[in-house]
């Protein structure tokens, strides 16, 4: 029994050890062979750094305002009698726009007027008869004061009679009606919108580090998402001579002509104002760009020569780079990218030094150093 067992261990041995050795075989002869095979390749997009001509610019968001705007309304209470506008109507300067119940203003001012004429005749009698000596200095003072009182008072009623009427104080266009007839209007109501539209203002706001570069009848450009194909262009008219406390920035003002009424106060637009000379910098897409906290890198591609006519193999090296301005969806390089280096744009999220890449340029990422939002 003891011989059987033995000689049975034995053969068990045998087995085992067959088993395990051709276990440890065929993993030693697999990480052989993926060795052997190398890392696959990653497919990216890539582009060649060159460089573009940027001419510096100031941007800022601005708000127009028309060179004349108000919101009419009568500085007296009435009732609406007349309204003499249209809505929309481009109107001259003093043109009647509304009318107040003035009738007893009226009949004031002829009474008014009489005291005042009856004030005169009596002055002018005293003035005769203190040449004869036949009245006092003092009476002749008397009836002087009575009448310069009534003249007085006519030109107060005279006064309240034009507030009744409302005439528009410059040319321009007039809004939409917000009164009607036989309202009563308390003073200060708002009766119509009237705003002079051939030319307009744009205020915008720059940070006082911008000053240096600014002054007077500088040109600017201005662009509106009403007409995102236009281009307005204008000058800079006043720069205001106090930096805001809180924000640290100057206020700026620019006139533009507007003979199209295409521009309305209220109205956003994005402001443009090139200064300097232009200069050349190296950009790239900001989808080439990964930054980190230890600093911004790009992936270049790395062209390693192949011996007997093999394919030449393209691998990633890492750089890292400095970074300047911004426009649109690129950005400047300062350092760390040479003109003529292929760099990846796009798929860099799956590279390390030296993983071998496979390049497919069908698909690029924006590139636009003024990208356009689109209407979804």
């Amino acid at each position: 029994m003891t011989k059987r067992m033995l000689i049975m261990l034995f053969a068990v041995s045998l087995v085992l050890g067959a088993v395990f050795g051709f276990i440890e075989f065929k993993g030693r002869m697999i990480k052989q062979f993926m060795t052997a095979q190398g890392e696959p390749p990653q497919t990216v997009s890539t582009m060649t750094a060159g460089y573009q001509e940027w001419q510096p610019e100031l941007k800022a968001v601005g708000s127009l305002r028309a060179v004349h705007g108000v919101e009419l309304s009568a500085e007296v209470a009435g009732i609406v009698t007349e309204i003499h506008f249209k809505q929309g109507d481009n109107i001259t300067a003093n043109t009647p726009l509304l009318q107040l119940r003035a009738d007893s203003d009226h009949a004031k001012l002829k009474s008014l007027t009489a005291a005042a004429a009856l004030a005169r005749i009596t002055y002018l009698r005293s003035e005769g008869q203190f040449k004869a000596n036949a009245i006092s200095k003092q009476t002749l003072d008397a009836d002087k004061a009575n009448l310069d009182v009534a003249l007085a008072n006519v030109a107060e009623q005279q006064a309240l009679v034009d507030k009744k009427t409302l005439r528009a104080p410059f040319a321009g266009q007039v809004g939409v009606r917000n009164v009607d007839l036989g309202q009563f209007l308390n003073a200060g109501t708002t009766i119509a919108t009237l705003q002079a539209l051939d030319t307009v203002f744009v205020d915008f706001l720059l940070p006082q580090q911008a000053l240096a570069a600014l002054k007077a009848g500088q040109t600017v450009n201005l662009k509106t998402d009403t007409y995102p194909n236009q281009t307005f262009t204008g000058e800079i008219s006043v720069i205001n001579p106090k930096v805001e406390l809180n924000t640290r920035n100057v206020l700026v003002r620019a006139t533009l002509k507007n003979p199209e009424h295409q521009l309305l106060p209220g109205m956003y637009a994005t402001v443009t104002i090139r200064v300097g000379k232009p200069q050349h910098h190296i950009t790239l897409p900001r989808s080439a760009i990964s930054f980190n906290p230890f600093g911004a890198t790009v992936y270049l591609i790395d062209k390693q020569e192949a011996s007997n006519n093999a394919p030449v193999k393209l691998t990633a090296k890492q750089s890292f780079v400095t970074t300047g301005e911004t426009r649109g969806d690129q950005i400047a390089i300062i350092n760390g990218v040479n003109e003529g280096d292929t760099v990846v744009t796009s798929g860099q999220i799956k590279l390390r030094n030296g993983t071998p890449v496979l390049i497919d340029n069908s698909v690029q990422p924006s590139n636009d150093a003024d990208p356009q939002p689109i209407d979804q």
